[in-house]
């Protein structure tokens, strides 16, 4: 059954499964709908997004922060660009645990942490997706976490940890001006990210109501 963005609409427009460790990207228009489904559970999807029109106003972790007032999305959050201007809102989620903290994985990052020497990441996916939008790898910027959990103390120490999601467990997001989205189905193998399997990862794009 559809969620009640898709069933407002009645239109998909595209729906595609991005294998496990696999990349995406997509033009939304204002008000058409991004569905992102964990179709096998504890995978996280890292996401990027541009405005088409001027992609240097693009995704601002700390902004979407601010003004959310909270360091996770979810259902109600909205993301918002370095101009301060709402990109997405969050229609339904039901997972509720998004991270904005940790950022994408890298093969160099990845030396340093695990001493693991890799061909694959999510910045790899972002540069060579980017580059599909005549951008360069400068353009990527903080990232969110979708799927992830990222645990912090007290103290500010952070651990990336297993995640809460089940199977089938999704989130809905409206674009509010036209964009570009940049995903990377995060293939970390070495912390629990992706369940130290990667697995694919639905997407479904719906026409605005």
């Amino acid at each position: 059954m559809g969620t009640a963005a898709e069933t407002r609409s009645n239109a998909v427009i595209r729906r595609e499964t991005i294998e496990a460790k696999g990349r995406w990207s997509v033009r939304l228009e204002p008000g058409q709908t991004l569905k992102m489904i964990d179709t096998k559970g504890q995978q996280a999807i890292d996401f990027l997004c541009y405005s088409a029109e001027l992609p240097l106003d693009r995704i601002n972790i700390p902004t979407t922060v601010r003004l959310n007032k909270s360091l996770y999305i979810t259902k109600g959050s909205k993301i918002y660009s370095d101009r301060a201007r709402a990109m997405m809102s969050v229609l339904e989620d039901t997972c509720g645990y998004h991270d904005t903290l940790a950022g994408c994985c890298s093969c160099e990052i990845d030396k340093v942490r695990y001493g693991v020497d890799k061909t694959e990441s999510c910045r790899t996916n972002f540069i060579a997706e980017l580059a599909k939008w005549a951008m360069s790898p400068s353009e990527i910027v903080s990232n969110i976490n979708f799927f992830m959990r990222v645990k912090f103390a007290a103290d500010g120490e952070l651990t990336i940890s297993e995640g809460i999601s089940k199977p089938g467990d999704y989130v809905v997001l409206r674009a509010e001006m036209p964009l570009i989205v940049v995903i990377s189905n995060c293939p970390q193998e070495n912390n629990p990210a992706a369940g130290f399997t990667p697995t694919p990862v639905e997407v479904v794009v719906s026409a605005a109501e």
